[in-house]
């Protein structure tokens, strides 16, 4: 099984704290956890899954194998009381025993109730698979720094594979496009009605994922809520909540407009992109939110492997114009990506925030493959090149 990019960052943290990984369903999280356990802690590991009725019974009993170095909990956020379970763990047994918790949902966000964890654990989000990953490439970029793209062409082959199956280890390994229909037909439902109803309160499950399933045809546009209830006929509260509780359980993701007072920019309307891209039906819609992905990837790792408050935007302000993505780092500009199907010139909305925002590092990313030059401060190449200089 190839080595995820995560790993060694939490094997250095279990030696000081508990370590929770989120992220979407089937993106790896217990295949991740389970390497670990094997590679490092020999036969001296034990997992255990809160959707096992067997497992729960140890869990709540708090029954164990004896000897254990490691204990990895699956799913520990299902069990009403687990944060106050984990963290009496924690506090009676570390530093010799380790402790491994994911979830397919936001457990930095489960904090109703019971003790604070703060200080105790290291969150990490973990992401499908990128250029980067399947490139071997193991930097992680310097913030502010400029992106350092090989001078080889990247792996088209890799690259088209990737952009049609999405980086879900289990369909993209697959390749087969009948493996690809059924993940689609079968991810919302079990997003809806297995993970989410699992902890949320929903009165109505069959129209949540009615929406779920409208989502991939949004991206790519500006995103409304309010055009939503008119379709749904219900309230601007309801569709939001849900809005945000698919996005908790990392089935959706919204990127917002970039805030200076150097441009006059837009203060909401923020455009949707999938955690699958392989589920947007067009083509110039999932390109976008391929790159929207690996950009998300790399701010994400930034900060939950090096402490980074970075983040991704796009730039729009009241003029209308705009460039597709800003990746800034402690609210400080990084980089400007602009996405095209061909080369035709730098826009005129791109040298406008450039100038008027002081990017320091600007990219025009083409579906041209082999393309990589630079023109008046602009650095034009190939989409693969690009995300594989990512993470």
């Amino acid at each position: 099984m190839k080595t995820r990019y995560l790993e060694k960052y939490i094997l250095g943290d279990l030696n000081k704290k508990m370590v929770f990984i989120g992220g979407p369903r089937q993106v790896g999280k217990t295949t991740l956890s389970k390497m670990i356990a094997d590679r490092c802690f020999h036969g001296k590991a034990q997992y255990l899954n809160w959707d096992f009725a067997g497992d729960r019974r140890a869990i709540t009993s708090e029954v164990f194998e004896h000897k254990r170095d490691l204990l990895i909990f699956d799913e520990l956020h299902k069990f009403k009381q687990w944060k106050n379970y984990i963290k009496g763990l924690y506090d009676k047994f570390s530093p010799a025993l380790k402790i491994l918790v994911t979830g397919s949902s936001r457990l930095d966000i489960f904090r109703k109730g019971g003790d604070s964890l703060l200080g105790r654990y290291r969150y990490y989000r973990l992401h499908p698979l990128s250029m980067a990953e399947l490139s071997g490439i193991k930097a992680i970029p310097e913030p502010m720094k400029e992106l350092k793209l090989q001078e080889q062409a990247a792996d088209k082959e890799a690259f088209t594979r990737l952009f049609k199956f999405g980086g879900f280890p289990e369909v993209f390994y697959s390749g087969k496009e009948a493996d690809l229909r059924r993940w689609h037909e079968e991810r919302a439902e079990r997003t809806v009605k297995e993970d989410i109803r699992d902890i949320q309160q929903l009165t109505d499950s069959s129209s949540m994922l009615i929406l779920a399933e409208l989502l991939p045809s949004k991206v790519g546009s500006q995103f409304s809520v309010n055009s939503l209830t008119e379709d749904f006929k219900l309230s601007y509260k309801t569709i939001a909540a849900w809005v945000g509780i698919l996005e908790n359980f990392y089935y959706s993701f919204r990127v917002y407009p970039f805030q200076s007072t150097k441009i006059k920019a837009l203060k909401k309307e923020p455009k949707l992109f999938m955690w699958d891209w392989s589920a947007v039906p067009e083509e110039p819609a999932r390109i976008e939110n391929m790159i929207a992905s690996h950009l998300l990837k790399l701010t994400h790792c930034l900060h939950d492997v090096e402490g980074y408050k970075a983040e991704l935007y796009y730039i729009r302000d009241k003029e209308k114009r705009e460039t597709d993505f800003l990746v800034a780092v402690g609210g400080k500009p990084w980089f400007s990506v602009e996405v095209k199907s061909k080369f035709k010139g730098v826009s005129t909305p791109h040298k406008y925030f450039k100038e008027k925002l002081s990017i320091p590092h600007n990219y025009i990313v083409t579906l041209e493959q082999d393309v990589l030059k630079e023109q008046n401060g602009f650095v034009v190449c190939g989409a693969s090149r690009f995300l594989s200089a990512l993470v």
